[in-house]
């Protein structure tokens, strides 16, 4: 993990804690198959990280100078492995939480581009069918924002490859 001036724990006035004194920042790939099957590119957290072992995006914490944008893809590129090359930005989220925000940048990238852990922070990277995501060990923040960042990803991409299940019905779970 490179050392920013945004890293840090932030307390919410819940008594829960938060990663990224500026906030934070994440990206969310999604890409189609030869099928038309929509994909996110998803990161199994390792072990030893705040709530490792559950699946979410390769994020963190936000510095002072940069964008939530130029956050996302400096985190992508600390904790991801591969060539982000090319995409296009088709929405985002923003979870605030008074003090403190998450920004979800979701991104089209134009196939499923190999990516493999590139630090100590991931356990896993792996391209996950939309309709297979819920069923997945999921961070409770982003299994929080998973609502949103479909209904995102779904506006974005309609009639043009849509995330949808093996049955071509838009429903969260699949069928």
């Amino acid at each position: 993990m490179q050392e920013g001036d945004g890293n840090g724990w932030v307390s919410l006035p819940d008594g829960t804690r938060r990663w990224g004194v500026y906030g934070a920042a994440g990206l969310l790939l999604y890409a189609t198959d030869v099928a038309g099957s929509g994909h996110v590119l998803l990161q199994h957290r390792a072990g030893w990280t705040h709530m490792g072992g559950t699946w979410g995006i390769p994020g963190g914490a936000r510095n002072r100078d940069e964008t939530p944008l130029e956050a996302a893809v400096r985190e992508f590129r600390e904790e991801v492995s591969g060539d982000l090359g090319e995409y296009s930005l088709l929405g985002s989220h923003e979870q605030d939480l008074a003090v403190w925000r998450y920004d979800t940048f979701l991104l089209r990238v134009p196939a499923l581009t190999p990516f493999r852990p590139g630090n100590s922070e991931s356990k896993e990277i792996r391209w996950v069918r939309v309709d297979a995501t819920e069923g997945l060990p999921l961070l409770p923040a982003f299994r929080s924002a998973w609502p949103h960042l479909l209904a995102g990803l779904r506006s974005a991409t309609v009639g043009a490859a849509a995330p949808h299940d093996s049955d071509g019905a838009n429903a969260p779970g699949g069928g």
